[in-house]
């Protein structure tokens, strides 16, 4: 059985699926302080907080655990700023309690939901594994002091890990069973959509003076499929032995402006919105490319879904769907 903490989260559900349709039992752990009870699906569910000790262990005892994917956790940076100890109490504290437990019950096998956030502002492009981390913001911290944790489990204790550095995530399962629904919206591709449905009055854009193309700023969007189709091949390839603990970067390689995803929304959709032009946003550096030659090479993995009509087509019908929890 493979434990998937944050299991009815958005990344966390559609790796659920990819690890069903490849053939593992997963088990859901999550406590729903921003999971959707609607995305369990028929899955076995321990209702839990990692932040609890004696939750962790109490799944662990009552399941044969074989390894675990590891999304559980607060991932807001603005939120970050304003409530640090948050951050560092669910990333760092929680991610301890689960190491801890997986090390007494001799359970060796970690995927880790990391982020590009960990390399602070980036000094080239695109950005390798080896980029220096210096994170800007509480979340990038956090999640960069569970990596550091990880590395030091693996040498005292023989933990086998990835650590796993997202891009930007985006798009709905292909059968809008899942998709994206954080509280508050924070993310550029479903604030547009949402806009594109008349569910916002407009969007607004962050900056416009950036030294990029068009001015706006460039990310490497992600589609979440392909995130949940790392995550597998990930684990099959850790827990048979064949690549060894490290962290990989997850992205296409290819950045989009945001003047480029506001045209594809509105081509993909047919629906024109009213765009705001405001100040830039603190912290929003102009650029965040992956290098992606490392998971080719390791995992035999590149993102396939990703394509930024494709992606965002995914996400639209998943807003029109009616499955959208109630917010």
């Amino acid at each position: 059985m493979i434990l998937v903490t944050g299991g009815a989260g958005y990344i966390g559900s559609h790796a659920v699926k990819a690890l069903r349709a490849a053939g593992f039992a997963p088990l859901i752990f999550d406590n729903f302080s921003t999971g959707h009870r609607s995305f369990v699906r028929g899955t076995p569910l321990f209702e839990g907080d990692v932040c609890n000790p004696s939750d962790v262990d109490r799944v662990f005892a009552e399941h044969a655990i074989e390894g675990v994917l590891h999304f559980a956790g607060k991932a807001l940076v603005g939120e970050s700023t304003k409530k640090p100890e948050l951050y560092y109490q669910t990333n760092m504290v929680g991610g301890l309690n689960l190491l801890r437990t997986m090390r007494e019950r001799g359970v060796r096998h970690l995927i880790f939901s990391s982020t590009c956030a960990t390399y602070g502002t980036p000094e080239h492009m695109p950005i390798r594994e080896d980029h220096p981390q210096n994170p800007i913001n509480p979340y990038g911290d956090s999640k960069l002091a569970f990596e550091h944790a990880m590395r030091w489990f693996h040498e005292a204790h023989g933990l086998q890990y990835l650590s796993l550095r997202y891009f930007n995530a985006a798009g709905a399962d292909k059968n809008a069973e899942f998709g994206e629904d954080h509280d508050p919206e924070t993310h550029l591709i479903p604030l547009a959509l949402q806009a594109a449905a008349g569910l916002k009055p407009d969007l607004q854009l962050f900056g416009t003076d950036y030294p990029t193309p068009d001015g706006t700023c460039l990310r490497d969007y992600i589609h979440v499929s392909d995130l949940a189709t790392a995550h597998v091949v990930g684990l099959q390839a850790l827990m048979a032995g064949r690549i060894q603990s490290q962290p990989i970067n997850l992205g296409t390689g290819h950045g989009y402006s945001v003047r480029e995803v506001i045209d594809a929304v509105r081509r993909v959709t047919g629906r024109d919105f009213k765009v705001r032009e405001t100040a830039r946003r603190e912290g929003d550096p102009p650029q965040l490319i992956a290098a992606v030659d490392r998971a080719k090479e390791v995992l035999g993995w590149k993102a396939v879904e990703s394509d930024l009509n494709t992606l965002i087509a995914s996400a639209w019908n998943w807003i029109n769907s009616g499955r959208r929890p109630p917010t």
